[in-house]
């Protein structure tokens, strides 16, 4: 069961911490002894997590009703469950935390942040976990109470002391700015408890912590694990940088074909990078067969999000105006898909 909680952190990291740099674009296609340049990667840290984590199974009776309803969209229904369930039992965090949610995202209520933060009060108080989270993430922005750094962050270290897996997550980005040895470490060990839970950020953010030696050695061995394990949990910036990594034997075995496979998927994905990484593969037939419509066609794409490569602008000049057409079709068709988080 997720419960769907904005995090509102990204205002509070530098900017290096979450833009993405430039990628070169007139970088040496792939040829035997090179590969994509590490100059391409997306961006130095990941974003604060989405959404809060999984609620913990709830006792087999009557809070079924209020989750299960939850669960299937039944809002209306889990309103009516989790209300009965407090009114049965002033000590029912979990339906406390329940009807917070359901208040901040305005599902069966009118949206209400004051209302939200204060079940999410009252459960916190109760010792749930999951309303600590969400009361530190409305502290944090200010959303239904007073913005207070200071408290968020207190709440955060409360939650992940209680074993929550994103308040984990959250509290180590606010500590990597710090640019401490101290800081850094338990950064590391916060992102490790929450990488472990499978939260895919987490697991993105070691992978760098371990390829840049902060809070740890440089090791670029759990680096590619920790990349693996984030580009299968759906972490596009991580499948590139696996991609990457697997194209040039860093960290892990050497495979073009494995790369290419991750680049198709970070591409469909709509990363422009990998998106541009691919058409070099196509148009040089490095991990897959050589096809220069495919190669035009992500080139075309990547081009629309920005990242010029002259390279592949003189590479493709060779293709007729059949296949120029065909490659603009699928482009188009292809874009169309992505906006609406079609894959192939």
């Amino acid at each position: 069961m997720r419960l769907r909680l904005a995090v509102a952190l990204a205002a509070l990291l530098p900017a290096a911490a979450i833009a993405q740099p430039a990628a070169q674009p007139t970088l040496p296609p792939p040829a035997e002894g090179a590969a994509p340049a590490e100059a391409g990667r997306t961006r130095l840290l990941p974003t604060p997590q989405q959404a809060a984590p999984l609620i913990p199974t709830l006792p087999s009776d009557r809070s079924d009703l209020a989750y299960g309803a939850y669960q299937r969209g039944l809002y209306v229904s889990a309103l009516k469950y989790a209300t009965a369930r407090v009114e049965a039992n002033r000590n029912d965090a979990a339906a406390m935390t329940l009807l917070g949610e359901l208040y901040a995202q305005g599902l069966a209520v009118p949206r209400d942040f004051a209302e939200a933060a204060s079940w999410y009060r009252l459960a916190h108080e109760k010792g749930d976990a999951n309303a600590t989270f969400a009361l530190a993430m409305l502290t944090m922005d200010g959303r239904g109470l007073d913005r207070d750094r200071t408290r968020a962050e207190a709440l955060l270290e409360e939650a992940a002391g209680k074993g929550h897996p994103v308040a984990s997550y959250n509290l180590a980005l606010l500590l990597l700015p710090r640019r401490s040895e101290a800081a850094d470490a338990r950064a590391v060990a916060l992102l490790e408890r929450a990488a472990e839970a499978d939260i895919a950020d987490a697991q993105y953010a070691l992978a760098v912590l371990y390829r840049e030696g902060r809070g740890v050695p440089v090791n670029r061995i759990k680096m590619a694990e920790w990349l693996a394990r984030a580009a299968e949990n759906d972490n596009v910036p991580a499948q590139v940088e696996y991609a990457i990594a697997l194209f040039n034997g860093d960290g892990t075995a050497r495979s073009e074909e494995e790369a290419a496979r991750w680049f198709e998927r970070a591409a469909w994905g709509g990363n422009p990078i990998a998106q541009n990484r691919l058409a070099r593969i196509l148009a040089a037939g490095r991990g897959r067969p050589a096809d220069p419509v495919e190669a035009a066609t992500w080139h075309m794409l990547a081009a629309q999000a920005g990242l010029a490569d002259s390279w592949l602008d003189d590479t493709l000049k060779t293709l007729t105006d059949e296949q120029r057409k065909a490659a603009a079709d699928n482009a188009r068709e292809r874009a169309e898909r992505l906006e609406f988080g079609i894959g192939p």
